[in-house]
């Protein structure tokens, strides 16, 4: 039986900035996944699941809001340990997800007691399993992926960490790309193979950009002039922990891959700058003397108005920064 078709990521219109922080995500997963924020209705795991065809296995695994502890981590089998000595171990959520994506919706909801597994798993990599001194260890490496709306709740401040980038979804959209957008989710209702043969090519394209970006990022070093530059400016952030200085420099890397350069350049460290310091900041930047005479507005807010779900905060760059959109494949 086959598994009935998936909306391309390529496919997605706008969207711009969570298209290029779950890209860079896929080229580089030590970067640690993303957490992204916004109401209902943005078709988040839409835009989650895009990321599993980018990635090797291809691997999409969904976390349950309503999961037991055994449904997540496994379960072991003591009447076989007794009878054959060897403990049978029964796969959960987080070894199905081995190599690939591990999505949770409405994370923020999640259990106190699934949070602590999680995030010692996400730390380590690796799933221990243990019952009346028998134990199964097993690879858990896996790129997470969060969703929440903020007005159902806050998230607690040590999976908040955990998340490497944070992207924040608006829900206004412009009525000609609301048009655009539901003309392409009907074509794709009504004959998903058909729609997703159409977007093959664009498809491809960005596999094909992403795996290049993969295989070119060893050879960019991870230079001190730009971790230099992120550092200071994760103090001036007031940043809590180094999480924050090591998953920017990370994405600064991926994004200079993506964009085919051979070095990290200024305009890669601001290019993902709201992503690694959004969740994070805790005090906002001394303002330049422009800065001062221009209104402010909430770091945490986005803007609304552009792209599908909007773009992110203006002030996330410094004054006279320029930001780079990436050329995402487009239909004929």
């Amino acid at each position: 039986m086959t598994d009935t078709p998936h909306f391309p990521l390529s496919a997605v219109v706008g969207a711009d900035d969570l298209k290029l922080a779950l890209c860079l995500t896929a080229i580089d997963p030590k970067i640690g996944g993303v957490l992204i924020e916004g109401p209902r209705g943005m078709a988040k795991s839409t835009l989650a699941r895009g990321l599993a065809d980018l990635l090797a296995s291809g691997q999409f695994v969904t976390l349950p809001l309503g999961a037991t502890e055994e449904r997540l981590v496994g379960t072991l089998d003591l009447d076989a340990a007794l009878s054959d000595g060897r403990a049978q171990f029964s796969p959960g959520v987080l070894a199905k997800a081995d190599g690939g994506v591990l999505y949770v919706d409405e994370v923020n909801l999640l259990p106190d007691h699934l949070v602590d597994l999680l995030l010692d798993v996400a730390a380590s990599g690796t799933n221990l399993i243990e019952r009346d001194g028998i134990s199964h260890r097993h690879s858990a490496k896996f790129v997470l992926i969060g969703t929440m709306n903020p007005e159902e709740g806050e998230l607690r401040p040590q999976l908040l960490d955990r998340f490497g980038l944070n992207v924040a979804l608006s829900g206004h959209t412009e009525p000609s790309q609301r048009g655009q957008i539901i003309r392409r989710r009907l074509d794709f209702d009504s004959d998903p193979q058909r729609f997703c043969v159409e977007w093959e090519d664009q498809q491809q394209a960005l596999r094909e950009r992403c795996e290049t970006a993969r295989s070119a990022m060893a050879s960019i070093p991870l230079d001190d002039a730009a971790l230099a530059q992120i550092t200071e400016r994760c103090f001036a952030a007031g940043v809590d922990g180094l999480r924050a200085d090591l998953v920017w420099l990370r994405a600064a890397r991926a994004h200079a891959a993506w964009r085919g350069a051979s070095a990290i350049a200024a305009e890669d460290i601001d290019a993902v700058a709201e992503f690694a310091l959004r969740h994070r900041r805790r005090e906002p930047s001394p303002p330049t003397p422009q800065q001062a005479q221009q209104p402010s507005a909430q770091n945490s807010t986005p803007s609304a108005g552009e792209g599908q779900w909007g773009e992110m905060p203006a002030q996330a760059l410094p004054v006279g920064a320029r930001r780079d959109v990436p050329s995402w494949p487009k239909k004929p």
